[in-house]
């Protein structure tokens, strides 16, 4: 089963300040580690949905063979770069849904995302959310969204793996410090 990876890294990162793509944890910012866990998983072609400053990310990361694509309509909204993400994809059987943000999310929990014939949430805070892996006949259904509620409602009754920790995303510098806590790099 070929399963590909969209990473959504598209959003204008307002409440931190400056493009949380960039922000390191360690050796690396929050985009490359996002690309390397998917990759880890064995997922590929891996894509990357940029936006908001994404002259500046492309120029400070190192992404290796994924392939770049912008949503030059970013501000509308998640929907409408998962839409991006998922229309670049060829000859593959799925693909994981994830954004750029979230430390918690590990190569192991992509992994037991991925594969069969239905979609798979990752599950935290009472609800399932992404990353979330979707077969191939989900693809039209996910171009189709827009706005901000991205794939949220394909999601709610969806079978799911809890992910740990997985409501942290970085949006601000408390964030920023919990996950470097979390990863134990503080």
């Amino acid at each position: 089963m070929k399963v590909a990876a969209v990473v959504l890294a598209a959003g204008g990162s307002s409440r931190l300040g400056s493009p949380k793509q960039l922000v390191r944890l360690g050796a690396e910012n929050l985009l490359e580690r996002a690309v390397r866990v998917a990759r880890e998983a064995g997922c590929g072609p891996v894509v990357v949905v940029l936006g908001a400053s994404a002259d500046l990310i492309r120029l400070q990361c190192e992404l290796g063979d994924a392939c770049v694509v912008v949503n030059e309509d970013w501000a509308s909204g998640m929907g409408g770069s998962i839409g991006v993400g998922v229309g670049a994809l060829q000859g593959v059987d799925g693909c994981v849904v994830m954004t750029c943000d979230m430390p918690a999310v590990t190569a192991a929990h992509l992994s037991r995302l991925i594969g069969g014939a239905e979609v798979t949430a990752s599950r935290y805070a009472g609800r399932n959310g992404i990353p979330a892996f979707f077969p191939k006949t989900y693809f039209d259904a996910l171009m189709a969204l827009m706005g901000d509620k991205g794939a949220r409602e394909l999601l709610v009754t969806a079978r799911s793996e809890e992910l740990a920790d997985g409501e942290l995303d970085v949006d601000t510098v408390g964030d920023l410090e919990r996950a470097k806590e979390m990863l134990g790099l503080s």
